[in-house]
């Protein structure tokens, strides 16, 4: 999986969980959840529908890496490709 298209997905679940936030607005190294104000529980439900759409494990360990864009999409490119 390309960084692209894991970033497609990453936005796919942000807009699957925040229904109209506006990602096009939304710097890829800002960090997702004080901008689109996401809560625990969103977060959670982000991470899951994440994992569904993309097939990758992810732990409670990764939370730290799942902060922003690039970064939620460069673990997720890195965990498919492995």
């Amino acid at each position: 999986m390309t960084h692209e298209q894991a970033l497609a997905l990453v936005k796919e679940a942000l807009n699957r969980v925040v229904p109209g936030a506006d990602l096009a607005s939304l710097g890829p190294d800002e960090k997702f959840r004080e901008v689109l104000e996401v809560d625990s529980l969103d977060f959670l439900q982000f991470v899951e529908v994440l994992s569904g759409l993309t097939g990758v494990r992810l732990d409670e360990d990764d939370y730290q890496a799942l902060t922003t864009l690039a970064d939620s999409a460069r673990l997720v490119a890195a965990r498919a490709g492995a």
